[in-house]
């Protein structure tokens, strides 16, 4: 005989019951929750390596180090480090802890302070100050669009990213040519570039939450994902200098 007033028989959801509103409502607080904490992981990493990166430009500036990386094969050595530590952080991920990448991550944007500690013998600290406030202002509002927006950018990033390397064609024809005009124009579409990138980045990274919460992966994405928008703050940075920095 059916034992109607048993409550722990009528909490208990069997096959064909219809789902709680509140439980979608709690799994979506979840998820949010979640995300939230994840992006805000990427931002701090990214933060902290551009700001690591900015007190040793300016330590190896006032030390007088930057007179030696602005020539000669110590330049070459100073400038190519910061891609092998890309590529090592790329082509090495699946192998590689996250205390390693992590590692790589803080050795990425310290060479990246030695190579960029050259611009104060280029530029004002006034000019690349203003130049840093601006870029940052930039990049919040171009990072807060592409997680926010409802809109596919996948698209938009396949462009830029061919975008990117007809950049570096560009750069690399210029630096034979040395035209003052090409050289503007190449600052100009990095500007662009890499602003859409940032937008595109944010929501890449967004959707990648999707499938990679809860699984051991995660926190390489983490880092990961701080050095892909540390590379568009940088890069949009450097192309931006060029139109608002003022020559020494």
């Amino acid at each position: 005989m059916a034992n109607w007033n048993d409550t722990r028989q009528q909490q208990r959801t069997g096959f064909g019951s219809v789902p709680r509103a509140g439980d979608a409502v709690a799994r979506g607080e979840t998820f949010d929750a979640g995300l939230r904490k994840h992006m805000l992981s990427i931002y701090n990493y990214m933060t902290s390596g551009v700001l690591l990166t900015g007190i040793v430009a300016l330590l190896t500036y006032q030390t007088g180090l930057a007179y030696s990386f602005a020539s000669g094969p110590l330049m070459w050595i100073v400038a190519l480090s910061p891609l092998a530590f890309v590529l090592a952080m790329s082509f090495g991920l699946n192998k590689m802890s996250r205390g390693t990448l992590q590692l790589l991550f803080w050795g990425f944007a310290t060479v990246m302070g030695l190579s960029l500690s050259t611009i104060f013998l280029r530029f004002t600290g006034e000019s690349i100050a203003a130049t840093f406030f601006a870029t940052a202002g930039a990049f919040a509002g171009l990072s807060l669009f592409g997680y926010t927006t409802k809109k596919n950018l996948q698209g938009m990033g396949t462009f830029l990213v061919m975008g990117v390397v007809g950049l570096l064609i560009a750069m690399v024809i210029n630096m034979f040519l040395g035209s003052s005009t090409l050289a503007m124009a190449i600052s100009f579409l990095g500007v662009l570039i890499f602003a859409g990138l940032t937008a595109y980045d944010t929501q890449r990274l967004k959707r990648e939450y999707e499938y990679l919460r809860g699984t051991e992966f995660a926190g390489k994405a983490i880092i990961m994902g701080a050095l892909s928008l540390y590379l568009d703050f940088i890069n949009m940075f450097m192309f931006l200098l060029q139109f608002m920095g003022n020559r020494e």
